[in-house]
């Protein structure tokens, strides 16, 4: 795909200038959307307006995953305005596999918006289903790779890793619900243990909210951990 990117920045400047001064309708920003090239596509997915139809909604959702950071962080920021529409959220249901990998985006900014904008479609059940279950595939995979680890392996290999888990949990926070308990146990128990206390506060967030006696334990050993982040979580939930 040709980059306007990868010029000049008076270029990148002049090509921007040339796509804001132009009207399109929503037909030429889907058509942009489909098949242009970067600098268009991220244009497009910031000014459409609308998405007439499920194919519409295919061809906008998919730019969240497999494309460049420009795009998908542009694609993501107008999820979360279109998540707000009742329709858009049926339509978006039917993608749990790119929501999901987009969970995981190396691009935290992108991770937070779909993630907040996820929240809003915690009652649709089959989506809930799976997309829980393509990230409890993504938590194994960290699990894997963390205990292939060995010493040689670079810092960058380690938090690669967490920073699957981390953002894997922060997904399953309004969707716990919907992981079979003694899995969602197993993880739990798991991830509470890691050295890393961000991946350990993730999980603390979803054990508090756990109502069944199996838990029990992980909030008896959340009252003993060495972080203050971590421990208060617990201490709020009671003072809550």
């Amino acid at each position: 795909m040709k980059s306007d990117y990868e010029q000049t920045i008076d270029k990148n400047f002049n090509k921007a200038l040339e796509l804001c001064s132009k009207s399109y309708s929503n037909e030429d920003l889907i058509q942009l959307i489909k098949t242009g090239n970067i600098a268009e596509k991220q244009f497009a997915s910031l000014e459409i307006k609308e998405l007439k139809s499920k194919d519409e909604a295919k061809f906008f959702i998919s730019n969240l995953i497999n494309c460049d950071g420009k795009i998908r962080e542009a694609v993501a920021q107008k999820f979360s305005e279109f998540v707000t529409n009742k329709t858009y959220r049926e339509y978006f249901s039917d993608y749990p596999d790119i929501l999901a990998k987009s969970t995981i985006d190396i691009n935290a900014n992108i991770s937070r918006i779909v993630i907040d904008g996820l929240a809003l479609m915690s009652d649709y059940t089959n989506f809930g289903e799976q997309y829980t279950r393509f990230l409890i595939n993504y938590i194994y995979e960290a699990f894997d790779g963390l205990d292939k680890i060995v010493f040689r392996d670079k810092k960058y290999t380690i938090n690669k890793q967490l920073f699957k888990l981390y953002w894997c949990l922060e997904g399953l926070n309004n969707y716990y619900q919907y992981v079979d308990k003694d899995i969602l146990f197993k993880i739990l128990e798991r991830t509470l243990k890691e050295s890393e206390y961000t991946v350990r506060e993730k999980s603390a967030q979803i054990v508090v909210k756990q109502t069944d006696p199996l838990f029990n334990l992980l909030k008896t050993e959340l009252k003993s951990d060495n972080n203050y982040y971590v421990k208060r979580i617990l201490s709020n939930k009671k003072d809550g």
